[in-house]
């Protein structure tokens, strides 16, 4: 007898438990080496599991929406049909059991995050002669009886979504050639719809009720464990105030072309630390670690209450443009949950921008691994003295540099906020070369 149970695999190197999102597959179908089975969450982006090994998905033992901690069994896959109803056996009395009674190995996984690798440029939605879909969509194919193999995606890189699968489905389940008679009147009722629920949208920010605990996400959960291992390290912050009129114009100027005002930022703020090393450094145990890339993650907001940086890598090298569709990707994909790890986790230094609030200044927590983050305020008209001693109004934003002051310290910090309002004050058009 050959059964396997499948443990809820380590999708990072912070992970302690998983949240199964959903099971791609059902109990007794059929399960193909290589093909997810079941999309689990991570700390920061929802993974597709897939298994080596052929056979059966015999029993589920946790859930769509439940959490298991890592290494736990999830799953019992049976060699062949014959094998089903022991594998629900060996399940039912428990994994310590089935160990015991026969000996199942480990069912080996790999994990992506749940976004197609690249496709072609013609958008194919085939990788590598596999078909390149969504977990919901498989599933919701699987209940239409759609063939997914006859759709063209519209998801990111030719991915199959399930909003393709609805679409073919609600025109038939396969294209019609066009009738010859003229078109018959509009039907007063509308095509049934598949239920709103096999197509769930990302879950909004629980409403508090009064009397009411809401458990935390699992992005919650990882937001609170790197807070509190930033506790002992000692920080210290520097403010300043840098004039944005030459910055806002060029904005302006560049807005229409897709460029937006974090990529800017970001821009700028690389650029500088080519000229301060140490500011884009981190504190280890053996010494300074001098980071060979600067890479600037951007703080979003997830709309279920979470947060996770982005990393726009190599920001100093990579042209305005170019940074600005890699945003803008990065951004869609951080809210789907589809973000790779080293897409999240290769930060060397973190912008957090509340201007876009109105907030006029704030102080940014240092994240763990990195030895500075900028929090950015809002830029706000100031009547400010002249050079000629007169008054005038100009553009003027504050921000405060938190950082780790076991190797920076407050005159590295200064001088590097000098330079950088030097640059979008005097130089801003630099950053569109």
């Amino acid at each position: 007898m050959s059964i396997h149970e499948v443990f809820m695999p380590a999708l990072s190197s912070t992970m302690t438990e998983g949240k199964i999102v959903s099971w791609v597959k059902s109990p007794g179908d059929k399960v193909e080496k290589g093909e997810t089975v079941v999309v689990v969450e991570s700390d920061k982006a929802d993974m597709d599991v897939e298994t080596f090994y052929e056979g059966f998905l015999a029993h589920i033992t946790v859930e769509a929406g439940e959490t298991a901690p890592v290494g736990s069994a999830i799953a019992f896959i049976a060699e062949t049909e014959a094998e089903i109803e022991q594998a629900k056996s060996l399940a039912n009395s428990g994994g310590a059991a089935a160990s015991a009674t026969s000996s199942p190995e480990p069912i080996p996984v790999t994990a992506t995050a749940a976004t197609p690798a690249l496709a072609s440029q013609n958008g194919s939605n085939h990788k590598e002669g596999r078909l390149v879909a969504s977990p919901r969509a498989r599933k919701l194919a699987k209940e239409l009886k759609v063939d997914l193999t006859t759709l063209q995606g519209s998801g990111p890189y030719g991915r199959i979504v399930a909003e393709d699968v609805e679409a073919l489905s609600n025109k038939g389940k396969q294209p019609a050639p066009a009738p010859v008679a003229p078109p018959a009147p509009v039907p007063t009722s509308a095509p049934s719809a598949p239920p709103a629920t096999r197509t769930p949208a990302p879950a909004p920010v629980v409403a508090a009720v009064p009397g009411q605990t809401v458990p935390l996400t699992t992005f919650q959960n990882a937001v609170v464990r790197n807070m509190v291992a930033t506790i002992s390290v000692p920080v210290f912050r520097v403010g300043y105030t840098i004039t944005t009129d030459g910055l806002d114009k060029l904005y302006k100027q560049i807005k229409s072309k897709g460029v937006t005002m974090t990529a800017l930022l970001a821009k700028a703020v690389a650029v500088t630390l080519q000229k301060h090393p140490l500011l884009n450094a981190s504190y280890s145990d053996q010494g300074i670690v001098y980071h060979s890339d600067i890479n600037i993650s951007v703080a979003v907001a997830m709309d279920d209450g979470g947060l996770i940086t982005p990393v726009l890598q190599n920001a100093d090298a990579v042209d305005i443009y170019s940074l600005s569709r890699t945003w803008k990707s990065l951004v869609e994909r951080a809210r789907a949950k589809q973000l790779q790890p080293q897409e999240y986790n290769s930060g060397t230094f973190t912008l957090s921008n509340l201007g876009m609030f109105g907030v006029d200044k704030f102080d940014a927590i240092l994240p763990p691994g990195q030895g500075s983050i900028l929090a950015i305020g809002a830029s706000r008209p100031q009547v400010v003295a002249t050079p000629d001693g007169l008054f005038g109004v100009r553009q003027q934003m504050q921000v405060n540099i938190t950082s780790d002051h076991r190797i920076i310290y407050g005159a590295h910090a200064a001088a590097f906020l000098q330079d950088l309002a030097k640059l979008i004050e005097t130089n801003p058009q630099s950053l569109t070369m």
